[in-house]
């Protein structure tokens, strides 16, 4: 979990605000790119029906970034019916440590560029292009 806050806060422009329940809310320019949910009744845990209370949303480029990270049942990426046509992806704090330091921090960079305005986006791009 700790990676998952350094990452966003080591992004450019951050803020962090504090949501329902002082869940934290990582934000670019007013927009949220990293929030961490209130338990809710779409995300349950299919054993025991309890609500999930460890829920992560990452924002994405596009659907096609959504479909890529949610449509390997191994992935611990996943969505909910509440989350039909928008652009994020969910992911348990518990599932976290299934996913290297690089692809976390890839999903976060992703999450920050598809929120930020252009003009950021392009400077961070350029100071940190793509390998």
């Amino acid at each position: 979990m700790g990676d998952v806050h350094e990452l966003a806060l080591a992004m450019p422009h951050v803020t962090v605000d504090c949501g329902s329940g002082d869940n934290p809310v990582y934000q670019v320019g007013g927009k949220s790119f990293v929030f961490f949910r209130n338990p809710r009744p779409d995300a349950i845990d299919p054993t025991t029906g309890g609500r999930y209370t460890d829920v992560i949303v990452f924002w994405v480029p596009s659907e096609a970034d959504k479909q890529a990270l949610t449509q390997d049942e191994a992935s611990p990426f996943f969505t909910t019916a509440h989350f039909n046509g928008h652009p994020s992806v969910l992911l348990r704090a518990a599932r976290v440590g299934e996913l290297t330091h690089t692809e976390l921090a890839e999903v976060v960079q992703d999450a920050w560029l598809s929120r930020a305005s252009a003009r950021r986006p392009a400077a961070w791009l350029n100071e940190h292009p793509p390998t």
